[in-house]
């Protein structure tokens, strides 16, 4: 990288050129943006029934367990059947929950165990189709537009992020609840016609072997019912490769095998670990409810702000992510995001005027914005793709379950002492925790991105019968 830095905007090259990645990019956007809508009803309706942050604190425990039990298990199915298929059918479950979710608020539903358990139900069907919608873009796109395709994710989710709020205290201010859960039923079909148009994809390589590389999405696959076919090779007993595939008790190993992957590599531990570090002890939005209604009356319209605020630092980062993206340095990046994230929370915790605390939230979205990119470019780049379903299951894992109890987290200790207290030891302790895992990883400071950007889907710095070993393939 040369001494000075340019700034580019937004990468749009892979919406220019893959047909398949447009469609995935705009069915995913429309569906994440149906997404913020629900989550703004339920976190609005736990808060009706409830009025303690305790009970908002609550959705995280519903959909953090759910994605610690299941995350693992959606990454090995992603490394054993057509990922396309396993997408299809959990998007379908999730259609369903989101028609369920409307049916409960139109019975003016005052259990919160039944809400709660809904969304914990939602919760199941999106850890068992993440991972393998995470090898989506590194599969479709070429390897020097991988990391331009998660930015462009990014700026869908944090566009949703901004919309999604407002939208949702229009749309529950008029409508009510059924009208918020109902446009994330419309959202999730859209998802689900976006996902049908998309070229079978199966795991490149098979369990235990080395990648064939890039553009195997080519490749069509005929299967069974609702396409949960095998890879292709003879069934779930064997590899693509001819060779014996995974016993029961081997994929059971297999799916534990995505921990052993990650732990192997310093640099992929590393990563995620800086990503946990933050978000579990420093996520802030399950305490938006209690410091809106502590500093600020408790006005609706300020909740929204706040959520919008996190949003718009997303995307201004997410619109200049043309810089982060041809930075090599991902790892130094990713772990300087994390450190602002807590300084900028921590400031939010102790920000008096409004403009100053949405001034601090903007700058917790901008920071998230640039470590979620580089965290899943390199993610994508170090692990083969025989293996990336189920290390992708551990990087959602993290992504999903740490936010979700870190609200948790924030909202107990919120309950015993106070939303500000919480918020700034909150945040000190993220930075503390990112400056340990810098301190100890030296890979993972030193670690640059491919010289052409190219996707590494044969290689890496463990050998391949390295990775048969952690994943569960050899005893």
């Amino acid at each position: 990288m040369s001494g000075r830095i340019r700034v580019r905007f937004l990468d749009t090259r892979p919406l220019r050129g893959s047909q398949p990645f447009r469609d995935l990019w705009i069915g995913t956007s429309v569906s994440q943006l149906g997404g913020q809508i629900a989550n703004v009803a339920v976190l609005a309706q736990v808060w009706d029934l409830t009025g303690s942050p305790v009970g908002t604190g609550a959705i995280g425990l519903a959909t953090g367990l759910p994605m610690l039990l299941f995350g693992l298990l959606g990454g090995a199915l992603a490394d054993t059947v057509d990922r396309r298929a396993l997408v299809r059918a959990t998007t379908t479950g999730q259609l369903l929950v989101a028609a369920a979710l409307c049916a409960q608020a139109l019975a003016h539903n005052r259990n919160v165990l039944l809400l709660l358990a809904l969304v914990a139900l939602a919760t199941v069907f999106s850890a068992l189709g993440a991972p393998a919608r995470r090898t989506f873009p590194v599969r479709l796109l070429p390897g020097d537009q991988v990391a331009a395709g998660l930015a462009l994710t990014n700026v869908s989710f944090q566009a949703a992020m901004l919309a999604g709020p407002a939208a949702a205290g229009l749309i529950i201010a008029r409508w009510d609840f059924p009208a918020a859960y109902g446009i994330q039923a419309v959202a999730m079909a859209v998802s689900m016609l976006a996902v049908i148009r998309l070229p079978a994809m199966r795991p490149e390589g098979g369990e235990g072997t080395a990648s064939e590389g890039g553009g195997g999405w080519r490749r069509r696959a005929k299967c069974g019912v609702f396409g949960l076919g095998p890879a292709k090779g003879g069934g779930l007993g064997r590899a693509k490769g001819g060779g014996p595939g995974p016993s029961r008790g081997g994929r059971r190993r297999a799916e534990r095998g995505g921990w052993r992957i990650v732990l192997r590599r310093p640099t992929l531990w590393g990563s995620m670990a800086t990503d946990l570090a933050a978000t579990l002890l420093a996520m802030p939005v399950a305490l938006f409810p209690l410091v809106n209604e502590i500093r600020f009356g408790g006005n609706p319209r300020t909740l929204g702000l706040f959520l919008s605020a996190v949003a718009v630092g997303g995307i201004t980062a997410g619109l200049l992510s043309g810089t982060v993206t041809r930075w090599r340095r991902g790892g130094l990046v990713q772990l300087s995001a994390a450190v602002v994230w807590g300084l900028a929370l921590a400031g939010f915790g102790l920000a008096g005027p409004l403009w100053l605390a949405l001034g601090c939230l903007a700058a917790a979205g901008a920071a998230d914005t640039v470590s979620v990119v580089t965290r899943s470019a390199l993610v994508q780049w170090e692990t083969p793709d025989a293996y990336r379903g189920r290390v992708s299951s551990v990087e959602h894992v993290i992504g999903v379950a740490g936010p979700e109890l870190g609200n948790f987290r924030g909202g107990l200790l919120a309950s015993a002492t106070s939303a500000p207290f919480s918020l700034v030891l909150g945040g000190v302790s993220a930075v503390l925790a990112v400056l340990a895992v810098a301190a100890t990883n030296a890979p993972l400071r030193a670690y640059r991105t491919p010289s052409h950007g190219g996707a590494d889907t044969d290689a890496g710095p463990v050998p391949d019968a390295d990775l048969a070993v952690a994943s569960g393939q050899v005893p």
